[in-house]
């Protein structure tokens, strides 16, 4: 019997998120956490894992670190061998890397578009397979995919006027093969209980390296709420997606864009 009252907790799941620093990754681990997941994450610097790890861990949530590289598969493979070892299940999978070496746009050197497959590509299909598979074998789990706006539409040439920032291609490409793939997990794991999702952020302020006043100013013109995004605006989509609140919910593209897309 399906219980009346939605499950928005993740407690006594076991999430595996790959790609824990950068932009977005942070945020990600820490409502991860504060939802009461049992969380590990990655990256290929087992340090920059780790570092986020002790963080959330000094909080008193159960955050691990690991080393991974997705475009190995044996990488992945270990990964995912040395999370059931150690905590004999995986309820979910959020695939949060992202490799962006195309920055020259259109005209960038092919050798860069050959290069972004390896993650975005290659290293996702072996990593939500490999995670899976072990997901379909107990009957159950989440995948949770971290696409774009960029994988449900294309580039607004006005937004760039002006500065040197670059529409890649190799972006929107995988963006939108990452929606579309997530369409044929959900076929291929539903018998099995395992759902698939993605979740299409819209762009997200990033104080780190910040992009130019311009740029902003006109991209808040695009969205319903007259702004960018928080990273930690895109977490609570993911948190939900992986819950039991979402069990009826597989193969789809939640966009997370202040109104972007529906605009």
């Amino acid at each position: 019997m399906i219980n009346p009252v939605p499950q928005f907790s993740l407690t006594g799941k076991v999430i595996v998120q790959i790609g824990g620093p950068g932009l977005l990754g942070p945020a990600l681990v820490t409502a991860l956490a504060n939802a009461g997941a049992t969380v590990v994450i990655t990256s290929r610097q087992r340090a920059k894992a780790e570092a986020i790890a002790v963080a959330e861990r000094a909080r008193g949530f159960d955050v691990h670190g690991e080393e991974c590289t997705p475009d190995s598969e044996p990488d992945v493979l270990g990964l995912r061998d040395r999370v059931l070892a150690e905590h004999q299940r995986i309820d979910g999978l959020v695939y949060n890397a992202m490799n962006y070496p195309m920055r020259g746009g259109w005209n960038d050197d092919i050798a860069r578009w050959q290069q972004s497959m390896a993650t975005n590509a290659t290293g996702y299909f072996a990593t939500v397979r490999a995670f899976g598979d072990a997901m379909a074998a107990r009957g159950s789990g989440s995948i949770v995919s971290i696409s774009s706006i960029h994988g449900i539409g294309g580039p607004n040439p006005w937004l760039y006027e002006g500065t040197t920032m670059k529409s890649a291609p190799d972006y929107f490409f995988h963006k939108a093969g990452m929606t579309n793939l997530t369409r044929f997990m959900a076929a291929h794991y539903g018998p099995k209980g395992v759902r698939a999702n993605t979740v299409a952020p819209g762009g997200i302020t990033d104080e780190l390296h910040p992009d130019p006043a311009e740029f902003v100013a006109r991209y808040g013109k695009m969205t319903a709420l007259g702004r960018m995004a928080e990273p930690a605006e895109v977490s609570g989509a993911v948190v939900f997606l992986l819950s039991d609140a979402a069990s009826y919910i597989t193969g789809s593209t939640l966009a997370v864009d202040g109104g972007y897309s529906a605009r």
